[in-house]
């Protein structure tokens, strides 16, 4: 007489109850879709799994969109469109107020002008930082070199943590009784003012900012150079080409329309800072950090009145700026082929 065996049984069990599962749910997805196939038919079904996302995208995104286009050409203080009068181009008006646009105290409205110089300067040395030390970091890690996986890792795990702990982190090793500060008074020297003085806070916002992001740029230029065929370098090797001559006539040009995407999406989000330098500095000393995303803020939620208008404008002259920029690369890069 055979004994039954225990596991057997509890798998059979199983597999039953897992096939149970199974037709339970095909059953309850044909009772939801079979009427909404015959509905729309066959072509249209893939519309309908689309349409969710249209959704999403239509309420989180396209409407406040439009919304704030209709904020741009209204005043006032009141929230409801409908209770704010219209003002036409006032608002651009008011922004583009200058005698003499390099110098903003000239200016209506000096504190975006400020916000805005500070951006092209931030943007100036924060891309081009960016993206040269990621691609050197990409080069670097894309040789034979020990423990290439760990440094991978090491150089993207900035990425995965949040601006607003970054901001927190470094804030606690450059502040004035900081770790930095502690460790100078403890060797005999100064505390440096990296946080109350304009051009250190700069520095460090700058720097920060590429410490934080740079691993990400540095996969997609990885990414790049691992699909560039090893057959290339070895024929150019073969002709008597050295390192340099083979990055130059080989790297660079392939590597370019990777470099495009990396510049693109560098550009968008250094012009789109805010939660990294609000937390670190708050915008100062002064204005010294004060940068267009922040004016938007301080002005349309930080202010005790309102300007929502002001705040709407300014992120559409932001916004066309950003689409100007943005053009202009892809038509240079599409010039260059």
């Amino acid at each position: 007489m055979s004994v039954p065996n225990p596991l057997k049984q509890i798998n059979q069990q199983t597999a039953r109850l897992s096939g149970a599962l199974y037709d339970a749910a095909v059953q309850a997805l044909d009772f939801i879709f079979l009427p909404i196939q015959v509905l729309f038919g066959v072509r249209g079904m893939p519309y309908v799994f689309v349409l969710p996302n249209l959704l999403i995208f239509g309420i989180f995104i396209l409407f406040p969109m439009l919304l704030n286009f209709a904020y741009a050409f209204t005043g006032g203080t009141a929230f409801f469109p409908e209770q704010r009068p219209w003002v036409g181009t006032e608002n651009f008006d008011q922004l583009l107020a200058c005698k003499d646009y390099l110098n903003p105290n000239t200016c209506t409205e000096d504190l975006f002008w400020r916000a805005a110089f500070n951006t092209v300067w931030y943007v100036i040395f924060q891309v081009s930082g960016m993206v040269l030390l990621s691609l050197l970091t990409a080069l670097v890690l894309n040789r034979n070199i020990k423990a290439r996986g760990f440094f991978r890792s090491v150089f993207f795990y900035p990425v995965l943590l949040s601006p607003i702990v970054v901001s927190l982190l470094w804030k606690w090793i450059l502040q004035e009784n900081g770790l930095v500060n502690g460790l100078l008074t403890t060797w005999g020297y100064d505390k440096l003012p990296f946080l109350v003085n304009a051009q250190w806070a700069q520095f460090w916002v700058i720097m920060i900012s590429i410490w934080a992001f740079m691993g990400f740029y540095t996969l997609i230029l990885l990414a790049g150079l691992q699909s560039i065929p090893a057959d290339l370098y070895e024929a150019a090797s073969i002709d008597g080409a050295n390192p340099w001559q083979a990055f130059v006539k080989i790297t660079m040009p392939l590597l370019m329309p990777t470099m495009v995407v990396v510049l693109v999406l560098s550009l968008i989000r250094a012009v789109q800072v805010f939660d990294l330098v609000f937390v670190f500095t708050g915008g100062g000393p002064g204005t010294a950090t004060l940068y267009l995303v922040q004016y938007i803020y301080n002005y349309g939620f930080a202010s005790p009145n309102k300007q929502f208008g002001l705040a709407a404008a300014a992120s559409l002259l932001m916004a066309a700026v950003l689409v100007v920029l943005t053009v202009v690369q892809l038509l240079a890069r599409r010039e260059e082929n």
